[in-house]
């Protein structure tokens, strides 16, 4: 679809940045709308990612998403907050109003449960979740997830304590505990890896023998182009679904464009796109 009108600027802060697939999915929401969008990708350099978000916005930005390591600077940076960026604690993305001020988003865990329910067609009402660590990735997934309604959701983390604690501080939305990776037991619907093993290409220390229950699923929230760990890992346990994070990437930016645009992109053309694109590197 033809883009009409002067183009609105919108971008991606982090550091490192220039693996971002950020451009490349809001290039693909805009021609796919016809709004007229141009997004970029900036580095900010510790201690200078507020600075660089003013300017932006000062330049005439209109809105930001945010990844590592700055969630959490962003979050104390909005004027105001989502329920969901409340509860995680980090912010993924800044809407910007015309008198100058912030609306800080995360709409990570909306982009997992949409990407397992809508993409993949596995249900998690009244499922047993395994959810692995208890960083900034994990705390912004935990909300939408427990909203649900699965029958239990145990977080587990190499320091018991910050997985129990988190668990804690979200009991009022469902069934949910925490302990760490000793503590697991029992079989799970749903294995999802929330910890940056992958990135490494290791696996988190799960315990001996399989704790997938059958026809049970697996997921990465990281991605690459070629299967992560985790998810080679699911499947030699025999998971009936063995994903990445990919698609997950790509409807937390849907959101995201959503919030800035009031127009929902089409997901699947887009995931589709990018996976092509990354069978070939």
């Amino acid at each position: 679809m033809k883009q009409t009108g002067t183009p609105n600027n919108y971008a991606v802060f982090g550091n490192p940045i220039a693996h971002s697939k950020s451009p490349r999915i809001h290039t693909l929401f805009g021609a796919q709308t016809g709004e007229a969008v141009e997004y970029g990708a900036i580095c900010a350099e510790p201690e200078e990612f507020a600075q660089d978000v003013m300017m932006f916005l000062v330049a005439g930005g209109k809105g930001c998403n945010v990844t590592v390591p700055f969630k959490q600077e962003a979050w104390e940076l909005a004027d105001e907050l989502s329920d969901y960026a409340a509860r995680a604690k980090a912010v993924n993305t800044l809407a910007f109003r015309d008198d100058g001020t912030m609306v800080g988003y995360n709409t990570d865990g909306i982009g997992i449960v949409r990407d397992l329910q809508q993409n993949h067609g596995i249900a998690l009402q009244g499922k047993r979740i395994l959810l692995l660590g208890a960083g900034g990735a994990v705390r912004g997934v935990l909300q939408p997830l427990l909203e649900t309604q699965p029958a239990s959701l145990f977080i587990a983390n190499r320091t018991a304590a910050k997985a129990v604690e988190l668990a804690q501080d979200f009991a009022e939305f469902g069934n949910v505990s925490g302990g760490g990776f000793a503590d697991i037991s029992g079989q799970f619907d749903l294995i999802i890896n929330g910890t940056a093993a992958s990135l490494q290409g290791e696996l988190p220390p799960l315990p001996d023998g399989c704790c997938l229950a059958e026809n049970g699923c697996t997921y990465d929230m990281m991605y690459s182009a070629k299967p992560t760990a985790f998810v080679a890992w699911g499947r030699a346990q025999g998971a009936a679904q063995a994903l990445d994070g990919l698609g997950m990437l790509v409807e937390q930016a849907a959101e995201a464009f959503f919030i800035w645009r009031g127009v929902r992109p089409d997901t699947a053309p887009v995931l589709a796109q990018l996976r092509e694109e990354l069978s070939r590197q």
